[in-house]
Formats: structure tokens, sequence, C-alpha cells
């Protein structure tokens, strides 16, 4: 089948979606929960296949490879959307006018949404739940590094989409080529939404070459600002968490910002580090804080580059300021505005630091780790949005949706 046949395919499906109740989607995500499960082995077949032709040392190994752990916590996380409520059909505002026109904005699907995503397996199984559920129909165009693992994982939706009889082009995997996404960029009037997944070149090429709306999902480059009034016994234990729990999530800690006040605590702060052997650039103040106090080999001077990367490696960067004010500019320079933390028991510090600070999830005193859908109450998540329009930080059910307006009256005309 064509590219252009496959997402038509992908557009035609989208209209039966409507008709679909939501007791038949719930018992569709649950079933494809158990199907999940039940084909677990088959998964990880294909998915060592995938993890073969990459490099261990690749930051992206650990999210492409799945276990059947994963496997169970990604079908966890669709049987969790199915026992949520319908995020369609709500009335977010109803008012009648003088003449009795009554006038009711409801909820609706997008129509169809398309995810590009890159070595992430679990966002095939994420997406569809997401986009179902929300009367959505998906188009997938995963990278060719977790290519047998999608195709398997669309295998068993299609399987259990069959036995329910409804269309398999509710849940479409296009091939990995780069033609493959050069075609999705430019289907309008076909696809409704393009939401990225990945890198921030993955993201910013589909931005500039994209003639679909797009939403983006960008990159995490996440700070935690250490008060002078921060807490060492929950700063050493969030610092690991947020550094070292996934360090190839867009959650995960990048640098540490901290009060020269407390540099006499940073030793202790970084100490859990050095058991997971992260590579730390400290500035000179924070590098002779942690000189003979931390692993010679894992400290090295920062530099200019080491603020605004994203390392989706056992690395971090540490920045020594003055004063709040220093943290919250250096923090607005480097982030990209998708979780910032700032441990302190200073009630003050904390007001000011989620008044002034511009990002997604702005945290005190957790783990930027909890950026994530099924944390925050969402069931899984189709990604993490760092822009304003329309939807920001985690987008589950309610952001696939947009509305429409329902007016009603007796006959009413217009004479002016």
């Amino acid at each position: 089948m064509t590219l252009q046949k496959m997402i038509e395919m992908s557009s035609r499906s989208a209209l039966g979606l409507v008709s679909l109740t939501d007791d038949k989607i719930n018992s569709i995500l649950i079933d494809t929960a158990r199907a999940l499960r039940n084909g677990s082995c088959s998964i990880i077949e294909a998915n060592a296949l995938d993890l073969e032709r990459m490099d261990k040392a690749n930051p992206k190994y650990d999210r492409l490879k799945l276990t059947e752990e994963r496997i169970c916590a990604i079908a966890d996380d669709m049987e969790h959307v199915a026992t949520l409520p319908s995020p369609l059909g709500r009335i977010l505002e109803s008012y009648t006018r003088p003449n009795g026109m009554k006038i009711s904005k409801t909820t609706v699907p997008f129509g169809v949404i398309g995810v590009i995503y890159e070595a992430r397996p679990n966002v095939t199984a994420d997406v569809f739940s997401l986009c179902l559920k929300s009367g959505n129909a998906s188009l997938l165009k995963g990278g060719s590094d977790a290519e047998y693992s999608n195709r398997r994982i669309v295998g068993i939706i299609h399987e259990v989409l069959a036995s329910h009889n409804v269309n398999t082009g509710v849940c479409t995997l296009l091939p990995s080529s780069r033609e493959a996404t050069a075609q999705l960029l430019n289907a309008v009037g076909l696809v409704d939404l393009i939401i990225p997944r990945g890198s921030s070149q993955l993201i910013n090429y589909v931005r500039q070459n994209s003639r679909v709306p797009v939403i983006e999902t960008g990159a995490g480059i996440c700070h935690t600002y250490f008060d002078i009034s921060g807490s060492v016994e929950k700063g050493c234990a969030i610092i690991e968490n947020a550094k070292t729990r996934r360090v190839s999530v867009c959650n995960a800690l990048d640098s540490l910002v901290i009060h020269k006040e407390r540099l006499c605590d940073l030793p202790a702060l970084c100490l859990p580090l050095a058991g997971k052997n992260v590579l730390i650039y400290a500035d000179r103040q924070a590098y002779n804080a942690l000189a003979g106090h931390y692993p010679d080999k894992l400290l090295q001077p920062a530099t200019e580059g080491h603020y605004g990367t994203e390392f989706l490696d056992y690395k971090m960067s540490i920045r020594t300021v003055g004063s709040i004010d220093e943290a919250l500019a250096h923090i607005a320079k480097y982030s990209s505005r998708h979780s910032e933390c700032i441990i302190a028991d200073d009630p003050a510090s904390i007001k000011r630091f989620q008044r002034e600070v511009d990002a997604a999830c702005v945290y005190a005193n957790v783990s930027t780790a909890f950026t994530d859908g099924a944390q925050f109450g969402f069931g899984a998540e189709i990604g993490i949005s760092t822009q304003k329009l329309h939807a920001r930080g985690p987008m589950a059910l309610a952001e696939l949706t947009t509305y429409k307006y329902l007016i009603e009256g007796d006959g009413q005309i217009r004479c002016q």
C-alpha cells in the first residue's frame, strides 16, 4: 500500500470512531492491554532485533529497551486510560442569548493525530490508547531504531481491533523512512495535528517543515535550584532521583544551581551521584567545593557549553549563584521551559520561584521525575508540551480534544 493510501485510510477510519461508545472503546483498550501482556515474549523478541542494531552506550538504548516489567507497565497504563472518564461531549460552556438562541461549547476529537517519534516503542501503545479514548485515529511514524518493536506492537493492536470489528486504520504505522515523514508533514486535509516526540533536532525539523498544525513536545533541559534555605536531606534524595532514576528521559535533571552560601553542603548533596558514576561539570566555586570529596575521574571544570545541554546520560552541570535573582536569571537563560525545581524551606523563596520561572512544570521540594502523565493522574501521556498554545505540560486525554459550538433555536433569523 502506498503512503498516500495509508494516510487516506487513516483519515477515513477516523469518521467511524465517533460512533463508538465509551464502553466499546474501554473494552478494546482492556483487551489490548491483556494481549500485550500475553504477547510480551514476541514483543521482547522483536525488541531484541532492534537492540542488536544499537550501541549499548547510546543514550537511546535505555529508551528502546523493553522488558516484561516495562510491557506490563505499558499495559497497566492502557487499562488506567480505560477507567478514565471520556473527554468527549463535555459541555465547557453553555448560555442563552437574548433572542432565545442556546449556545453550547462542547469537546470533540481532532480527527487524525500524527505522531513522529524516535527509539521509544512504548509511545506506540501510549499514543494508541490516548487517541482511541479521545476519539482520534492515530497515524504513527516511528524511527527505524524501533522498527521491529513498533511493528509487533501495532500487529497486536490490529488483532484486537479486528476482533472488535473496528477498522484497523484507526492505528496506522507508517514506514520508518524519511519519505514517510515528508508525506505526513504535507498531509493537509487528511491529518489534523502532528506531535513530534524526540530530540530537539527532530522537533525543530517538524516545526520548520510541517504544513499541518504542530504541538511541540520539547526537549527537557531541567534545573534544580538549591536555595540558601534548602534542606540537605531533601536535596540529596531529590537530586539523586531527578538525575539517576532514568537518565534518558526528558524530565531528568541536567543542571544543579546552588546558592554560594550552601557550597559547604555540596559534597553531601552529590555523594549519592558518585555511587551512580555521574560525571559532574562544575564551575570554579563548585569545583573547589567538590575537589577531594568527589571522585577525580568524575569531576571536570564546566564550560559555557555544558549549560543549556540536555545530557540524556549520567552527566550533570553545576552553577553557583549568589542569590535567588541569579538563579532565576540562569534558569531563564538556559531553560527549555520543561520542568524546573527549587529545594527550599523558605516560603517566600518558593513562592517567588514558582511565580517567576517560565516552565510547563515548576516544582518545590519535589523531583522533576514526576513530569509524566501517569504520575499526574492522567493515565498514559502523548508527550510533554513546552509551548503555550492549546496545551502545556503532560498532554493526555483533555489535550487531545478541541471543541465546537452547538447552537439550538426555534426558528430565529438574523435581521441585521
